[in-house]
């Protein structure tokens, strides 16, 4: 693993760890709370738009907290687009709002689903631009 990629993954688990760590004195973390452990893309959209509140934007801890998943896992999902075929997702096209109202409207409309479910369609919806990648040049297992 290259060392910028580590540095990279070490900024994202303290990133995370320094939202996770305030939420248990922060208004609303009876909801999110739970909701940092289990991993908040698994739980039901039956229990996570219960809680979502898309209009308070990123002030509301589990709206940050999902918008920092989605990020995540658009970020995954940008490299496995462009291990295959050389397109990924332009992720400031992505702001908080469009997530969190995408997410809240799906899960509303789904609640057995999971958020999962509505990212991957977001991915599967959204242009992809073409960009320049060697097949390989993530080296996981070096």
């Amino acid at each position: 693993m290259s060392e910028m990629l580590r540095h990279a993954l070490a900024a994202a688990a303290l990133g995370l760890a320094g939202i996770a760590a305030p939420l248990a004195g922060a208004p609303g973390a009876s909801a999110a709370e739970p909701l940092v452990t289990q991993g908040i893309g698994a739980t039901s959209c039956a229990r996570l738009a219960a809680d979502l509140k898309p209009a308070d934007g990123l002030a509301n801890p589990l709206n940050l907290i999902l918008y920092a998943w989605v990020q995540g896992y658009v970020s995954a999902a940008n490299i496995a687009l462009l291990e295959d075929s050389a397109k990924h997702i332009d992720m400031s096209a992505l702001d908080d709002r469009k997530v969190l109202y995408v997410v809240f409207a799906f899960c509303k409309a789904n609640p057995d689903a999971s958020p999962i479910a509505a990212i991957d369609e977001m991915i599967r919806m959204t242009p992809k631009l073409a960009g320049k990648w060697e097949p390989g040049t993530v080296a996981w297992d070096e």
